[in-house]
């Protein structure tokens, strides 16, 4: 089974986790937008792909002999102390490495799956950093006012309602109309040749929404005839959807990309208190619901691996099964 994983930091990370439980041959396409920490450091001071995320990409799918999981225990660490090195992981600073030396993130990306002894592949949403921006209300005493705020970290932790995001290519001056984004050939023809596509779980509006903002891999998404499956979140998440019902998170999909149909969707049996209206959300964008218990026993907030790969090996086996019935 050919599967992709849309997305991006932990949300994917978890995704991943799950999937190599069901095959080897799984691709994430990561975002590439972050701003903040580490990555958002590099970004600016060496003008690359902020490299956070696909590490974190990576280290989900290392192997797993001990030579590799030293390796991806090293990827991850991150240095203490107060000097220049302070906050960098030290797998931040091998991608930035790549980047440079090899001048093609697929290639540097496939060079550090190497080290790790990745099962599976990484590689960027597009080739270039982008900005997010978005129109957020109840920033000013009107509460309906829209005000417009730029960048990975501000979206997520903005105090306001966001009610839309659009993608500009980095360095583009605020209101600009900005370029079309550009999306990696190699993340496109994934897409297109997947049995499965995942989108979710994370952060919806600055790892999740991106991806159908860049216009050839939205039409790779409508396009693919592999089963398209959405994975909600568990809680709301502080600041950019804080107070959204599991319903909301597909209806901003739906507003985002209207053309856009889904399989399957799966989210925590616990985490929905109104599963009817989840389950009209859900057949709006053409799918039907799935409610396991996907939650870690100890961390509510966060999936537990075993757990989910089994919910999506039962979304996709019913979705194979409708398809042939159909």
């Amino acid at each position: 089974m050919k599967a992709v994983a849309l997305g991006g930091g932990r949300g994917l990370h978890a995704t991943l986790s799950a999937l190599r439980r069901l095959t080897p041959d799984v691709s994430a396409v990561v975002t590439v937008a972050d701003d903040g920490g580490s990555s958002g450091r590099l970004r600016r001071e060496l003008g690359l792909l902020p490299p956070g995320d696909l590490r974190k990409a990576l280290a989900a799918l290392a192997g797993e002999d001990d030579e590799n999981s030293l390796w991806a225990t090293v990827f991850q660490h991150r240095f203490g102390g107060t000097g220049a090195l302070a906050g960098h992981a030290v797998g931040n600073l091998v991608l930035a490495a790549l980047l440079e030396l090899l001048d093609d993130p697929v290639a540097a990306l496939g060079e550090a799956a190497r080290l790790l002894g990745v099962r599976g592949r990484v590689l960027p949403m597009c080739t270039e950093p982008l900005d997010i921006e978005a129109d957020v209300v109840g920033l000013d005493e009107d509460p309906d006012a829209v005000r417009r705020i730029r960048g990975q970290v501000a979206v997520a932790t903005t105090p306001g309602r966001v009610q839309r995001i659009r993608l500009h290519t980095a360095g583009e001056p605020h209101g600009a109309a900005g370029g079309v984004p550009k999306a990696c050939a190699a993340a496109v023809t994934a897409v297109l040749e997947a049995d499965v596509v995942l989108l979710g779980p994370g952060s919806w509006f600055t790892s999740v929404l991106p991806h159908l903002l860049v216009p050839e891999l939205h039409e790779a998404l409508i396009d693919t005839a592999a089963s398209r499956i959405v994975v909600l979140n568990l809680v709301p998440q502080p600041g950019e959807t804080a107070g959204f019902s599991p319903e909301r998170h597909l209806d901003v999909l739906c507003e985002h990309a209207p053309r856009l149909r889904v399989d399957a969707v799966i989210a925590d049996a616990d985490s929905v208190s109104t599963p009817d209206r989840l389950r009209r959300a859900a057949s709006t964008l053409g799918a039907r619901l799935r409610l396991d218990a996907i939650a870690s026993p100890g961390a509510r907030e966060r999936h537990d691996p075993a757990a989910l790969a089994e919910s999506l090996r039962g979304a996709f086996e019913a979705v194979r099964s409708a398809r042939a019935d159909g």
